[in-house]
């Protein structure tokens, strides 16, 4: 077998790798692109879920040891009251959004047949 024989199964071999390369590169930046896109997706409906939401204000830490009783009986019942403030409507807002799956508006419909 002569030596350019040898020179044309390597170079066959090498553009068959690098087209091999290319082609899965090609698939890994069209799944890393669909990823992004559904990533993107997401970040949208955490910003429109999280949008009416008021965030509560950060609380800075404070021993309860040095507290009086009174005290923290009183912050304890604020916090219980806003938790149920806060589980109620989120409550409401689950029934407003259930009844519109349950209802829908009505239509006139008429008979163009008859």
């Amino acid at each position: 077998m002569p030596w350019w024989s040898w020179a044309l199964i390597w170079i066959g071999l090498v553009l068959g790798l690098l087209a091999m390369l290319a082609w899965f590169g090609f698939a890994l930046f069209k799944k890393v692109m669909a990823t992004l896109e559904a990533l993107q997706e997401l970040g949208d409906l955490v910003a429109d879920v999280t949008r009416g939401r008021e965030m509560p204000p950060p609380v800075r830490f404070q021993p309860a040891v040095f507290t009086k009783p009174a005290d923290l009986y009183r912050a304890l019942e604020l916090v219980q009251r806003d938790r149920a403030q806060r589980r109620q409507r989120r409550r409401d807002s689950l029934i407003a959004r259930g009844k519109l799956f349950i209802t829908r508006p009505l239509t006139q419909r008429t008979d163009t047949d008859a």
